[in-house]
């Protein structure tokens, strides 16, 4: 038997060899995702049934719909190598290995998050969006998570804090996974739910009472680059781009971006961004002034964080009453537009054009 395991990619795999794999399966720590949680779904269903032979689930029923594409995806291949391949994949994940890119626990940091890490040295705190398998594509728990963290944040004894990605990328936007957990309330609930924690999230930006400084390590997408014009500075690697794909998923702009993005860059830019989907590098967000300053990615780090260490010398205090200064003018007019923002969001939830939007990006993620 583990000899058949080693050479599973040339021996077919036993009934043994696949139960096994099945019972294995369940002693998995980490959450491997959706992509390949449907992936082994598919491959299950063609091993034990054959090809798909189900009627076509509902559009509105994301989850079972995903089901169903995966496994029809897989064709006409034989029970015997859906079988093998679920094997395969089964060991695969099995494997004891680190993710690549995970960053490690730094000193002074807090252990209490699952997806973040937060720390404080240097009179910085520092919260690191820790998910680089996924390129830190912000679930529901890493909303409430990232609030928490803020909210932390702006009590501590820090004087800014900094808000980084781990691995290649910064943030590659909201999950879309997070539209197949539909709870019994159904779609209706669903989006007003996410829509309460987006509500906040926003909220939790626009009143943070410390310098905020965006140290964007990478590609940024959807709500982490809308939310970069609530930061006070934003500083990028020259590898950076900047993308809010809102009109390709049916949805809408968020971040307060609907306001901030036209008073910032001017109407032409930001429609440019918010209507058509432009991605812009890290020099085109500089100039437009999303981004503060570019840095080459080669001494992108040690140029930032030399710069960051000289500005927690600074007076506390006179950083943050500065801030409020700066920003009270502005801030009930951010909360009525993030109001707005939302509700907005709530109808394209529910609307056909973005389910058929979300469903067509399952529809490709499943065809692995």
């Amino acid at each position: 038997v583990n000899r058949l395991h080693i050479t599973a990619s040339v021996m077919a795999a036993t009934v043994e060899d696949f139960n096994n794999a099945k019972a294995k399966l369940g002693t998995l720590k980490k959450d491997p995702g959706n992509e390949v949680k449907l992936r082994i779904y598919a491959l299950f269903k063609q091993a034990t049934q054959g090809p798909c032979n189900t009627p076509k689930p509902s559009m509105l029923d994301f989850v079972n719909k995903a089901k169903w594409d995966a496994w029809k995806s897989l064709g006409s291949i034989s029970q015997e190598e859906a079988r093998q391949k679920y094997v395969v994949l089964i060991s695969s994940l099995l494997e004891p290995e680190t993710p690549a890119g995970v960053a490690a626990q730094p000193a002074g940091a807090d252990t209490s998050y699952q997806n973040l890490l937060v720390s404080t040295q240097d009179q910085i705190t520092t919260i690191t969006l820790n998910r680089p398998e996924k390129k830190n594509a912000i679930t529901v728990e890493m909303y409430t998570e990232i609030i928490q963290a803020l909210d932390q944040a702006s009590k501590d004894d820090s004087v800014i804090t900094v808000i980084t990605g781990s691995g290649d990328f910064y943030c590659s936007g909201n999950d879309l996974s997070n539209f197949t957990k539909i709870p019994e309330g159904g779609v209706e609930q669903m989006a007003r739910s996410a829509a309460d924690l987006l509500r906040d999230y926003v909220k939790a930006y626009i009143d943070f009472p410390k310098p905020l400084i965006g140290v964007i390590n990478g590609p940024a997408v959807g709500i982490s680059v809308t939310v970069l014009s609530l930061f006070d500075v934003v500083y990028a690697t020259e590898r950076a781009t900047f993308h809010t794909p809102f009109s390709n998923l049916g949805q809408s702009p968020e971040g307060c971006s609907s306001y901030t993005f036209p008073k910032i860059m001017g109407a032409a830019k930001a429609s440019e961004m918010l209507l058509f989907n432009k991605k812009l590098t890290a020099m085109e967000a500089c100039q437009v002034g999303l981004v503060t300053e570019v840095f080459p990615d080669s001494s992108f780090h040690k140029e930032v964080w030399s710069r960051l260490k000289s500005y927690a010398k600074l007076p506390k205090n006179s950083l943050a009453y500065s801030k409020q200064l700066i920003r009270a003018a502005e801030k009930e007019r951010l909360h009525a537009v993030n109001n707005q923002e939302v509700e907005r969001l709530v109808e394209r939830w529910l609307s056909d054009e973005c389910m058929q939007a979300v469903m067509s990006f399952f529809q490709g993620k499943a065809k692995l």
